[in-house]
């Protein structure tokens, strides 16, 4: 039998991806994790977007491409993040195969050291959706989540979640506190790791290797 494709998304109202070889099974709710494999640092890294002021919400998207592939739209945030001046990580919540909302990382323009690409999706989903809770809605972001966005993705019950770069110093998803195998933890989403991880590391090595002249 075939291995499973991590790379491949499941499509709008097709049933979650198998856990990946070597997953580990974390969170008191059923979250997966999947296997660990590192390949990217974002040392001590503010990120976020998705401003108050031009947030994108998209709860009536009617862009095919945009629902065909919300990484891609993720990336999209990510690399409009990276033009001003910030860590290139994006972020997308969608729900029955629409985009809901969009964000990059926008800590450095609005001075706010909260305004990572997940929390400012997941604010701008909410105001969408008219509800705090996004029940049935699934998170795509470039980065590994940190201990603050896992939080908040638990807090809003957000079903799956899907990173493309690992974050072995800043991340807590299948790095250091690992958020969701904690007993504090009252809700862990499915979590596919690693999909379009080059990409994603390879724009973020670009990023600090620029900074550092």
């Amino acid at each position: 039998m075939a291995a499973p494709d991590r790379g491949r998304l499941p499509a709008a109202g097709e049933a979650a991806l198998p856990r990946p070889m070597g997953a580990v099974g974390l969170g008191r709710r059923g979250g997966r994790v999947g296997a660990c494999r590192r390949s990217i640092c974002r040392s001590c890294v503010l990120i976020a977007e998705l401003p108050v002021r031009g947030e994108k919400n998209l709860s009536d998207a009617d862009d095919p491409e945009i629902e065909r592939d919300p990484m891609g739209q993720a990336f999209a945030q990510a690399r409009a993040a990276q033009a001003r001046g910030e860590v290139p990580v994006g972020a997308v919540i969608t729900r029955g195969g629409k985009l809901v909302a969009a964000a990059g990382n926008r800590v450095v323009e609005d001075r706010d050291p909260t305004a990572h690409a997940e929390i400012l999706a997941i604010r701008a989903a909410a105001r969408a959706l008219g509800s705090e809770r996004l029940t049935g809605c699934d998170l795509y972001v470039t980065l590994e989540p940190c201990g603050m966005c896992a939080g908040a993705i638990s807090f809003a019950r957000l079903r799956r979640l899907y990173f493309a770069a690992r974050d072995p110093k800043g991340g807590a998803v299948e790095s250091g506190p690992r958020f969701f195998a904690q007993p504090t933890c009252h809700h862990a989403p499915d979590v596919y790791g690693g999909i379009r991880e080059t990409e994603a590391a390879a724009m973020l090595r670009g990023f600090f290797a620029a900074k550092r002249g």
